[in-house]
């Protein structure tokens, strides 16, 4: 059977479980379980903390996994990113005190407080900057305060936490991460199965099903207002004057999409979620 490392905790576990519950596997019932077998689906789940999944796949021990792009990096480990998954997003900056640094270079020879060393050092390996990283485990915005390091390189949001502590953001970006699966780089039955339904997960949350009836002579500017997919499906009526027609459209832009579609003259536009897809 395929085996499939899974976060057992952390902000990935819940969202990554809900996606492959929603691909059709069957996951653990017992928070406690450390590994459950599918076997309707051909799959063994085992649930691992999130930074030791890469190591488990790029070992071979394990096949594939959900972990983040940033852990995957920070690992040094030989798994290789399949897909990206459209959950977990975050961004990673240097950020020091106020006035202090302004730009890259200035970090040669400096103490950078960082909880992903492999990662931001193969950043500053890659721009000629050699620092002296100090490796903590969580937050590190006091590190400066508390006089273990000069600058910090960190998850950034809004970046209210660093302000707070005094830092200032600076630099480039370091990675945009999300959640990923990630593999061994050798070819495993079910692999290519597990790709095709997380991705169907993935086009069922982000799209959804519009139906609508447009006079004929309406059609192809209704159609170059929402292009789908690929096409359009077009269907008569009765009325020969009018079509029905449905098309996939992005979630977000929907009430936009029927707005528009409304004053061309569509009626009856309706709206459908889906539930599962293969494109």
């Amino acid at each position: 059977m395929l085996r499939i490392a899974v976060p057992n905790k952390g902000s990935l576990a819940e969202t990554a479980a809900q996606m492959l519950w929603e691909a059709g596997y069957t996951g653990r019932r017992d928070p406690r379980d450390l590994h459950t077998a599918d076997p309707r689906n051909g799959v063994e789940f085992f649930y691992l903390r999130p930074r030791d999944i890469a190591t488990y796949v790029g070992s071979g021990a394990l096949d594939v996994g959900i972990t983040g792009r940033d852990l995957l990096l920070d690992s040094g480990s030989d798994a290789a990113e399949i897909a990206s998954l459209g959950f977990g997003d975050s961004t990673f900056r240097f950020a020091g005190p106020a006035g202090d640094f302004t730009e890259l270079a200035e970090l040669d020879g400096v103490r950078v407080a960082t909880s992903y060393p492999g990662l931001v050092g193969g950043f500053l390996a890659g721009h000629g900057v050699t620092a002296n990283l100090v490796k903590l485990d969580g937050a590190v915005e006091s590190a400066v305060r508390l006089g273990v390091a000069d600058a910090v390189a960190d998850v950034v949001s809004t970046g209210s936490t660093l302000r707070q502590a005094g830092l200032e953001i600076f630099g480039p970006v370091i990675l945009e991460s999300e959640a990923v699966l990630i593999g061994s780089g050798v070819e495993r039955p079910g692999t290519d199965t597990l790709v095709r339904r997380l991705q169907g997960v993935l086009v069922a949350r982000q799209y959804v099903l519009l139906d609508y009836d447009v006079p004929v002579e309406h059609l192809e500017r209704a159609t170059a207002v929402a292009p789908g997919f690929e096409s359009p499906t077009v269907s008569p009526l009765h009325d020969p004057e009018w079509v029905a027609v449905r098309v996939m459209v992005p979630r977000i832009d929907m009430n936009h999409v029927m707005d528009e579609l409304y004053s061309l003259g569509a009626r009856a536009i309706l709206v459908s979620a889906i539930h599962a897809a293969r494109l």
